[in-house]
């Protein structure tokens, strides 16, 4: 595996406030303080190689020594311990959408994947009437991947914003993110799925969790359960959300610091003037790590003040971040066309903290 240095670039997360004329604008979050500067100061962290030569990956997930990325164009890339990439068909039951953003997004591995070896999948296919999402059962039998149940069909999409994100809660619950697909009115329509954070119940049907949502793309849960969110905002005022059941997190009505009266602030935003376009979302050692496609780098929270702690950069677009408990891992999205792909790319890559293996 190829070593390479980290490029961290420390500083403080400081969230203008604005006014929509009819509230007040909330306060920005606390900034980073002297002590949580003397830990990481003292964080000597090693960016390690993995493997090269992904394609669009999205999601990543791992079994023992292998891991199992998606790729937007249908397939699953499998990586040995070794870093070789093999690379199976996932076995789609329907032709994937041409449309921007689009393809196969989420993937996550059942619980109990050694003797069911079942994962869940999220794609956009052509429906009848454009766009539409499906989240399905794939299983991995000796000649590959093929899809085998459906568990949510027909959620329609658009030119863009589908969500896309599968994780499991620490108690095996599957969750799952679906996009306003670029009609801001369906995040706030109790008849709608899109704009919402979805959980798939013990019935086997999904609920709506959580509205007001425009394009979320990442989910995290911290050791004591709390779950965590990513959104892409309009243009900028991205967030990171800390999620409760039931809650509405504004979009259209409000974004970035701005409130209103049963609506959700985020733990963090962007703000007016920068773009973060944030992706996956991984909770670490007391740290959230988002990956951001526009900004170019993870993005390292304090969950507990959503300060930006730090920046890892150097990299390119990052899709998806995953941690295994002793380091955290993530993809970069280079090749997706919108990226611009330097040899290798894309890439799996570890971040290697003091005392990992």
């Amino acid at each position: 595996m190829k070593r390479l240095a980290v490029v961290c670039c420390f500083f403080l997360l400081v969230m203008a406030g604005c006014s929509d004329g009819a509230e007040e604008a909330v306060e920005p979050v606390e900034e980073s303080t002297g002590q949580e500067q003397a830990v990481l100061e003292g964080m000597q962290e090693e960016i390690v190689e993995v493997a090269t030569g992904l394609r669009s990956p999205w999601s990543i997930d791992r079994h023992g020594g292998t891991f199992y990325i998606s790729e937007r164009g249908g397939t699953i890339a499998e990586i040995g311990a070794d870093g070789t990439v093999s690379r199976l068909d996932a076995g789609l039951s329907a032709p994937l959408s041409g449309a921007a953003e689009a393809g196969l997004m989420g993937f996550v591995l059942k619980p109990g994947f050694d003797g069911n070896r079942e994962a869940f999948a999220y794609y956009t296919y052509e429906g009848p009437n454009g766009p539409v999402n499906r989240i399905v059962t794939l299983r991995r039998g000796d000649a590959g991947w093929r899809e085998t149940d459906i568990h949510l069909d027909m959620v329609m999409s658009g030119p863009v914003h589908h969500g896309g994100r599968l994780a499991l809660s620490p108690d095996g619950t599957l969750f799952a993110t679906v996009g306003d697909r670029l009609e801001p009115g369906t995040a706030q329509d109790p008849e709608s799925l899109n704009g919402k954070i979805l959980r798939l119940n013990e019935a086997g049907e999904f609920e709506v969790y959580t509205l007001g949502h425009r394009n979320p793309q990442g989910l995290a849960w911290d050791e004591n359960g709390v779950m965590y969110a990513t959104e892409h905002g309009q243009s900028a005022n991205d967030e990171l959300n800390r999620i409760e059941e039931g809650r509405n997190y504004g979009w259209p009505v409000i974004q970035g610091t701005q409130q209103r009266e049963g609506m959700e602030r985020p733990l963090a935003t962007s703000g007016d003037n920068e773009t973060w376009a944030p992706s996956g979302l991984a909770y670490h050692d007391g740290q959230l790590y988002a990956g951001a496609l526009r900004g170019e780098a993870v993005l390292v929270f304090d969950p507990g003040t959503g300060s930006l702690l730090r920046r890892i950069e150097g990299y390119g677009r990052v899709r998806d971040v995953f941690s295994d408990g002793d380091s955290v891992y993530f993809i970069t999205n280079n090749t997706d066309g919108r990226g611009n792909p330097q040899e290798g790319d894309d890439r799996l890559m570890e971040i290697k903290h003091p005392g990992s293996g």
